[in-house]
């Protein structure tokens, strides 16, 4: 069975930083295409970045610049660094690998920014 768990989520002053990281296990299953949306209270979920099995990497316009997709393969997990972080950013934080349709979720992690 496939699983996805993230972690690194919490409570940040703006301008902080914070690093998420997803967890992927499940016999023979790995990682292709690895997202991160968030859905923040009364909104619909959103991509935030994705990166392909080649590494090549796409971010919301809202984030480009101080968010960073990244994924090491041996360990089977995705990351995302989170810089410069913005009380619109509060949202809760689910991976996703394989596909928004057809892939997998984690149980989402909250990252809440306030000061």
């Amino acid at each position: 069975q496939v699983q996805l768990v993230e972690s690194g989520g919490g409570l940040v002053q703006p301008g902080g930083s914070l690093r998420l990281s997803c967890a992927a296990s499940g016999s023979a299953f790995t990682i292709n295409i690895g997202a991160w949306y968030r859905q923040a209270p009364g909104k619909q979920r959103e991509l935030v970045a994705l990166i392909t099995g080649g590494g090549s990497t796409s971010y919301a316009d809202s984030v480009k610049g101080r968010f960073t997709i990244s994924r090491d393969n041996a360990k089977n997990m995705m990351y995302l660094q989170m810089n410069s972080l913005k009380p619109e950013d509060t949202a809760i934080y689910y991976c996703n690998a394989n596909g928004a349709v057809s892939g997998y979720w984690g149980q989402g992690t909250q990252v809440t920014v306030t000061g």
